[in-house]
Order: structure tokens, then C-alpha cells, then sequence
């Protein structure tokens, strides 16, 4: 007997929600396309029509009222944190798009709703789906390094004008929907190198490595919101790391993201964005591991198709909101520190555990 499909709604259905999380669940024959958010009566309208929604509404609230299985929250950053608890407290499974939130006790509060409720909680972490890298996060948990000494992480996307300009990037102009320049630009709203770009990256660190930060120092571009920042961090139970990136790249290239760890046993190099990662250890046990060019290319397909299967009873959660909230707490620390001059900080004052 086939089973029955898994009823999806979207709140906030806009630039990224249209360009691929949307058509992600259309493609998909076990999953109905039953709510969808926004605000713009017009707007709503025409993404209800396009998708083949079944109910289209400006208030999320009669949105949840249809009780949908699984809910992808696309809306602003500031207010993941009222739609994602909203959704989980209506018995969804959910996908919040990064970064998680701005505050860090929301994040906390999240990862603590889906716990009470028993619902999943992903986040929009892509990386982590691309073919791999999970067994590569199992080769570092047995010992692959040994114990993680040293962190390098960097990541650099073609964002200058998503941040400081007014026409953001090229490939808005042929897009089903053009982001409003506030969600980009607003540091109280997430706008910002640290929250739009660097939650890709230090998201797959902490993923990748099972890391938490304990404190950091930070220095973040100075004028409007930051565009470029660097961080040292410390880990709790040993290690310290290097963090940075950059809204430099041109467009129309891969991201850079490269992260290598220095452990007890050797030393990995990741280089997601040239497709290669290379193990080297003490005892010569050593490993150049190879993809097909582009394989690791970003998209975020995996978390929205995760999102369905986990309603479904299938599949491993491999953005989970733990890793969000470590995330979303290590930026909102970077922004005190950077705001005292560098000064080193505790990652987890005002953080709800």
C-alpha cells in the first residue's frame, strides 16, 4: 500500500524559498504543497498559483492551523524564532533557514521546543548533505586527527552588494521574487557578513568536528554591517581556532570554503570548493579523498529533502538545531567582541543551554 504523502507548508516565501526550496518539494511525488506565507497580497497570490498551493495566506497562524507534517521557515532572520516555535508547538517537523536566529536564547529555545515536542528541527545547512562529507564527519569522530588541537576555517562569497549595495546580485533580476534589501542590511535584523555567510561555514566546523566555542575575540569591518570579519576562538575542553571571511569574491564563481584541523594524530584540509580533502598522519596512514568536479558545489537540496524523509520516519537529521544555535551563538558573541575592540568574550553569556 502506498503511503500517504506528507502534507509541507512554507512561511515566507520569498527570494531563496522561491528560487529553491519551494521547487525542491514540487519535484517531489510523497509531498503535498499545502500552505504558503508571505506578506503582499499579489505576491502570495501569484507563488499560491505557480507552486499549486493548496491554501495561501498572509497570517502564518491559519497557515499552522492546517496542521501540515513538516514547515520550512524561509521568513527574515528576526523572526525564524517566532514561526519555527510557532510550528513545532503545532506538531510540524521543521526546517529553519540560516542563520537559526539572531539570539541566541531563541536558539536555545528552539532546540528546546522540538526536544518537548519530539518534532525534528533542521536547519538550512547545504553542505552538509553534499555526498561525502558525512563520512568524513565519521573518519574525524574516529579519530581521523586524533583529538582537534587547531581550527582554520574560511569562507569568502561574492555578497558585497547583497550587503552594503542597492542592486544585489545579477542573478536577482531574473528571480520569481527580489529580496528586500532590510533582511540583508539590518544588523538587527541578521544583516551582515558574520550572519548571512559565515553560518554556512562555522556551521559545517561544528558539524564536522562536534566543537563548542567557549570564548572569542573578533574584529568585524567597521560601517553599516560588516563585510569581512576574523575571529580567534577557544573550544571548550581544549583547542583554539581561526576564524574569517569575506564578501570579495566576484560573482559568478564557487564560494571558498576551506577548513583544516590540526590534531593530535595528523591533519586534515578540507577544500570544499576545489573538491578535495586530504588526511595526513603521523603514522603515514594517509589519505587524499577526490570528488568529481562540482560535486561539492553549494546548493540546498538536501536539507529540504531531509526535511520530508524525517517526516516520513527516514533518514539522519545532519543539521541539526544544536549545531544552529552553536553557530548563531558564536556570531552574536563575535558582535560583542568586535563592538569592545576585540576584546575576548564568553560564547555562551546570555545563551539559554
Amino acid at each position: 500500500m502506498r503511503e500517504p504523502a506528507v502534507k509541507v507548508s512554507v512561511v515566507g516565501a520569498g527570494w531563496f524559498a522561491a528560487e529553491s526550496h519551494v521547487p525542491t518539494l514540487a519535484r517531489r511525488a510523497d509531498v503535498i504543497l499545502d500552505g504558503v506565507c508571505r506578506l503582499g497580497a499579489s505576491e502570495l497570490d501569484r507563488v499560491k498559483e505557480h507552486f499549486g498551493f493548496a491554501f495561501a495566506s498572509q497570517d502564518y497562524r491559519e497557515v499552522l492551523a492546517r496542521r501540515p507534517d513538516a514547515v520550512v521557515v524561509s521568513s527574515p532572520h528576526h523572526l525564524h524564532h517566532e514561526h519555527a516555535k510557532a510550528a513545532l508547538e503545532a506538531g510540524a517537523h521543521v526546517l529553519c533557514e540560516k542563520p537559526m536566529t539572531v539570539d541566541p536564547a531563541q536558539a536555545w529555545d528552539l532546540v528546546a521546543t522540538a526536544e518537548r515536542f519530539g518534532r525534528h528541527l533542521l536547519i538550512a545547512n547545504g553542505y552538509h548533505y553534499l555526498p561525502e562529507l558525512a563520512k568524513l564527519k565519521r573518519r574525524i569522530a574516529e579519530g581521523a586527527v586524533g583529538a582537534v588541537e587547531h581550527v582554520s576555517c574560511h569562507f569568502a562569497s561574492a555578497t558585497r552588494n547583497v550587503f552594503s549595495g542597492c542592486e544585489g546580485l545579477g542573478r536577482w533580476r531574473t528571480a520569481f521574487f527580489r529580496p528586500d534589501r532590510s533582511t540583508w542590511q539590518d544588523l538587527a535584523r541578521g544583516g551582515g557578513f558574520a550572519y548571512g555567510q559565515l553560518s554556512h561555514s562555522l556551521a559545517l566546523m561544528f558539524w564536522l568536528t562536534g566543537l563548542e566555542a567557549s570564548s572569542v575575540g573578533a574584529r568585524l569591518a567597521p560601517g553599516g554591517v560588516d563585510l569581512c570579519g576574523a575571529a580567534a576562538v577557544e573550544f571548550r575542553g581544549g583547542g583554539i581556532g581561526a576564524l574569517a571571511g569575506a564578501a570579495s569574491l566576484p560573482e559568478g564563481g564557487r564560494q571558498q570554503l576551506r577548513l583544516h584541523l590540526g590534531g593530535t594524530e595528523g591533519v586534515l584540509a578540507l577544500d570544499v570548493d576545489l573538491d578535495r580533502a586530504e588526511i595526513r598522519r603521523h603514522d603515514g596512514r594517509n589519505d587524499l579523498i577526490t570528488v568529481p568536479a562540482g560535486t561539492w558545489v553549494y546548493h540546498c537540496r538536501g536539507p529540504v529533502d531531509r526535511l520530508a524523509d524525517l517526516a516520513r520516519g527516514r533518514g539522519e537529521n545532519l543539521s541539526p538545531g544544536v549545531v544552529g544555535a552553536r553557530t548563531v551563538e558564536l556570531i552574536a558573541a563575535m558582535h560583542r567582541s568586535a563592538a569592545a575592540g576585540g576584546v575576548p568574550v564568553d560564547v555562551r553569556a546570555g545563551a539559554v543551554p
